[in-house]
């Protein structure tokens, strides 16, 4: 805590609710939000979901009351008074506005658990009891009561923004012309000016009361902020839903006659650094610390290795650029439509071509000579993963019925680093496709297996890992972010790149792939997703799907990760 004193950018609600954007995002592929999004939400599901707003706005009105009583400011005092108004009048009118949005009133409500849950969290901020501990025995002048009316702000402010967000995200995806999704008034309601106004004073309101707290008192305000984010996003999780959903994905493949397949590269796209600079940072120690003086000294291996890896870098970009010239990319629209898949296949054995020589290259130069094989071992324990990487895969692996499910697929020079980069304890939970060290006595003599080279490689174990499946029958996650993974990508049912970098969307476009946001394409998903639950397979398509996190694909595949937005009680 303590970054909101720091941070000096913005008021406090602007820097909570960047803060907290990761968890905000994953609020979309809640199954409630992505039915609703794609127009396919059942109307049940959606009436039942308003109907919690007569609990929501009650508790609203009851804890502007209480925060008015403890502003000294006869300002702000009003500014609450209004907020309070503008409640009890929605109140009022709730009826009204969903008969407007096209919806009969629904006759009678009960209150969930996780409207509850928020609700009972509201009131006892708003009368004082923060983190457990009673307030009132400390606060003894009206200056110190303002401090109750900013921590009351800061339990409202996340709920009001999180509508705004997700309406606008959806609005920003439909068509200004389309009429067919029945929720759009809803949509139009939450994304209108009136409403942003009403969330922008509860901003202002707490970005003012907030100026004479002290780092403490900011830090519950942050704390406050963070549970009451938390309870609403767990309100979205829990919004029952009658129908299919596309997400999780995984529940669509609970059964072996419809399996899920998730294959993934393995060189940045789970990992931090790339694994041939950590395979040579190795050598280097290892000739460090030998005795034997007719080894190579590590200062030479350094200067091989950068010899080694500037010629490679000077050849791949050669590659691309007569694949795809500079010049030829500023507009790629006179490329023409459709996959040029013919054109994208000899573009990669060109690539194909360059990794395979600088293998050979690693090789005949003996710079991976002398390594250990427990030393290789314990870096691959210690490697460094992207954010929610590994705890994807550790829980896949948890989820799955049979190991031989999740495959990794890497140009990487070394099987044993990766396995033990995954392994949990003495088991190698994934299968790994991949070159390999060769080793004498445990110590790698500088040859390599080559098994996995090039992009044509990867295909290859890609259509026998998937054909072995079910008779070719299961679904496949591709996940990755390299042109060497392209082929794969396309291949699969979902590809998925994380991190789309400039150079893989410049050479994906020349042959007319199409690169879409995840969540966007999950409501074209959930659109053709028959009752049945099991998506047509029509062939091999242009479009690939674009995630900024690991988070984004954990949610899409297997729900929710646990970890966002802890109990700020419990730690839970």
């Amino acid at each position: 805590m303590g970054s909101l004193e720091a941070d000096h950018e913005g008021g406090v609600a602007k820097r909570l609710w960047n803060k907290f954007k990761n968890e905000r995002d994953l609020a979309l592929y809640s199954p409630f939000v992505v039915c609703l999004a794609s127009g396919t939400l059942d109307p049940t599901s959606f009436l039942h979901c308003i109907s919690q707003d007569f609990y929501l706005l009650q508790a609203f009105a009851q804890a502007y009351e209480l925060a008015e009583e403890c502003a000294d400011d006869d300002e702000d005092k009003e500014a609450i008074g209004k907020l309070r108004k503008r409640v009890l009048k929605r109140l009022r009118n709730q009826d009204k506005l969903i008969s407007e949005w096209g919806f009969e009133p629904p006759k009678e409500h009960v209150c969930d658990d996780a409207t509850s849950k928020y609700t009972e969290f509201l009131m006892e901020t708003a009368s004082g009891k923060v983190g457990g501990e009673k307030f009132a025995v400390k606060i003894v002048t009206p200056f110190e009561k303002t401090k109750l009316a900013a921590y009351t702000l800061s339990a409202i402010s996340p709920c009001m923004r999180l509508y705004s967000f997700i309406s606008k995200e959806i609005q920003a995806l439909l068509d200004p012309d389309e009429s067919n999704n029945i929720y759009k008034k809803w949509f139009d309601s939450l994304s209108s000016e009136k409403f942003e106004a009403s969330a922008s004073r509860i901003e202002d309101l707490l970005d003012k009361l907030s100026i004479s707290l002290t780092g403490e008192e900011l830090d519950v305000v942050e704390r406050l902020y963070q549970r009451a984010m938390k309870l609403k996003i767990d309100f979205i999780w829990s919004q029952s839903i009658v129908q299919q959903t596309i997400v999780p994905f995984s529940l669509l493949h609970n059964s072996v006659e419809d399996n899920l397949i998730t294959l993934c590269d393995f060189d940045l796209t789970c990992t931090a650094i790339d694994s041939s600079n950590l395979l040579a940072e190795l050598a280097i120690v290892a000739a460090t610390n030998t005795t034997e003086p007719q080894l190579t000294s590590s200062a030479h291996i350094r200067t091989l290795w950068n010899d080694l890896f500037s010629q490679y870098v000077e050849e791949y970009q050669q590659c691309i650029e007569s694949i795809v010239p500079s010049e030829a990319c500023v507009d790629d629209s006179s490329k023409g439509t459709g996959l040029d898949y013919e054109g994208l296949c000899k573009a990669m054995e060109q690539i194909s071509e360059v990794e395979k020589r600088a293998t050979s290259r690693v090789i005949h130069s003996n710079v991976l000579k002398g390594l250990n094989l427990a030393e290789i071992k314990r870096a691959g324990e210690h490697l460094a993963f992207q954010d929610g990487c590994k705890r994807f895969f550790q829980d896949l692996v948890a989820c799955k019925k049979r190991s031989s499910d999740i495959h990794v697929l890497s140009y990487c020079w070394c099987g044993d680093l990766i396995k033990s980069a995954f392994s949990s304890g003495e088991e190698n939970v994934l299968n790994v496709h991949s070159n390999n060290l060769v080793y004498e006595a445990s110590v790698s003599t500088g040859d390599i297996t080559k098994d996995l080279e090039s992009p044509m490689d990867k295909l290859r174990v890609f259509n026998d890992v998937t054909n072995s499946e079910n008779g070719g029958n299961a679904s496949t996650v591709y996940i990755g972010g390299t042109a060497g993974d392209l082929l794969c990508l396309l291949e699969a049912d979902f590809g998925i790149v994380i991190g789309l970098s400039s150079s893989l969307e410049r050479l994906g476009k020349h042959f007319g792939i199409s690169f879409v946001p995840l969540f966007s394409g999950l409501l074209s998903k959930q659109r053709e997703l028959p009752e049945t639950g099991i998506l047509s397979r029509d062939g091999r398509s242009n479009i690939l799907y674009t995630v900024s996190s690991w988070d984004e694909i954990h949610t899409f595949i297997l729900g929710r990760p646990s970890h966002p937005l802890q109990d700020v009680h419990t730690g839970k």
